[in-house]
Protein backbone atom coordinates (compact mmCIF):
# COMPACT_ATOMS: atom_id res chain seq x y z
CA UNK A 1 0.00 0.00 0.00
CA UNK A 2 1.21 3.48 -0.86
CA UNK A 3 -0.14 6.30 1.27
CA UNK A 4 -1.57 9.47 -0.26
CA UNK A 5 1.12 11.44 1.60
CA UNK A 6 3.89 9.40 -0.05
CA UNK A 7 2.26 9.73 -3.45
CA UNK A 8 2.11 13.50 -3.05
CA UNK A 9 5.76 13.63 -1.91
CA UNK A 10 6.87 11.62 -4.96
CA UNK A 11 4.78 13.78 -7.31
CA UNK A 12 6.12 16.99 -5.74
CA UNK A 13 9.74 15.86 -6.12
CA UNK A 14 9.17 14.75 -9.71
CA UNK A 15 7.50 18.08 -10.51
CA UNK A 16 10.30 20.10 -8.91
CA UNK A 17 13.31 18.16 -10.19
CA UNK A 18 11.98 16.65 -13.40
CA UNK A 19 12.28 12.99 -14.28
CA UNK A 20 15.80 11.61 -14.46
CA UNK A 21 17.90 8.69 -13.31
CA UNK A 22 19.14 10.93 -10.48
CA UNK A 23 15.57 11.56 -9.29
CA UNK A 24 14.86 7.82 -9.29
CA UNK A 25 18.00 7.22 -7.19
CA UNK A 26 16.91 9.94 -4.77
CA UNK A 27 13.39 8.46 -4.52
CA UNK A 28 14.77 4.96 -3.91
CA UNK A 29 16.91 6.32 -1.07
CA UNK A 30 14.05 8.31 0.44
CA UNK A 31 11.42 5.57 0.03
CA UNK A 32 13.29 2.23 0.24
CA UNK A 33 10.09 0.21 0.63
CA UNK A 34 8.84 1.12 -2.87
CA UNK A 35 10.00 0.16 -6.35
CA UNK A 36 10.65 3.02 -8.80
CA UNK A 37 10.91 2.87 -12.57
CA UNK A 38 11.43 5.72 -15.02
CA UNK A 39 10.47 5.46 -18.69
CA UNK A 40 8.85 7.33 -21.53
CA UNK A 41 5.06 7.39 -21.46
CA UNK A 42 4.77 5.96 -24.96
CA UNK A 43 6.44 2.80 -23.55
CA UNK A 44 3.34 2.23 -21.43
CA UNK A 45 1.24 1.18 -24.45
CA UNK A 46 -2.49 1.52 -23.85
CA UNK A 47 -2.33 1.49 -20.05
CA UNK A 48 -4.22 4.23 -18.25
CA UNK A 49 -2.16 6.23 -15.75
CA UNK A 50 -3.29 6.46 -12.15
CA UNK A 51 -2.45 10.16 -12.19
CA UNK A 52 -1.55 12.54 -15.01
CA UNK A 53 0.50 15.72 -14.97
CA UNK A 54 1.77 18.02 -17.68
CA UNK A 55 5.23 16.44 -18.05
CA UNK A 56 4.73 12.95 -16.61
CA UNK A 57 2.22 10.27 -15.74
CA UNK A 58 2.17 8.10 -12.64
CA UNK A 59 1.43 4.39 -12.78
CA UNK A 60 1.33 2.11 -9.74
CA UNK A 61 2.90 -1.34 -9.64
CA UNK A 62 1.50 -4.28 -7.72
CA UNK A 63 4.24 -6.82 -6.89
CA UNK A 64 2.29 -9.00 -4.46
CA UNK A 65 1.97 -11.85 -6.96
CA UNK A 66 4.77 -13.75 -8.67
CA UNK A 67 4.76 -11.29 -11.58
CA UNK A 68 4.40 -7.54 -11.21
CA UNK A 69 1.42 -5.83 -12.80
CA UNK A 70 0.02 -2.34 -13.07
CA UNK A 71 -2.80 -1.17 -10.84
CA UNK A 72 -4.63 2.12 -10.49
CA UNK A 73 -5.29 1.45 -6.80
CA UNK A 74 -2.56 2.69 -4.44
CA UNK A 75 -3.95 0.37 -1.74
CA UNK A 76 -2.64 -2.55 -3.83
CA UNK A 77 0.55 -0.85 -5.00
CA UNK A 78 4.14 -1.49 -4.01
CA UNK A 79 5.86 0.85 -6.43
CA UNK A 80 5.74 3.56 -9.05
CA UNK A 81 6.37 3.93 -12.74
CA UNK A 82 7.07 7.57 -13.55
CA UNK A 83 6.58 8.01 -17.28
CA UNK A 84 7.80 11.12 -19.03
CA UNK A 85 5.35 12.82 -21.37
CA UNK A 86 6.89 14.59 -24.36
CA UNK A 87 4.61 16.97 -26.16
CA UNK A 88 4.32 16.48 -29.91
CA UNK A 89 5.74 19.35 -31.88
Amino acid sequence: MISEQHIQSVVNLASEKGLSDELISDLRAQFPDYHFTYCMDDDMDAHTPAQSYRTFNVYFVNSTEHCSSLTRDPAHASGFVLAEVVEDE
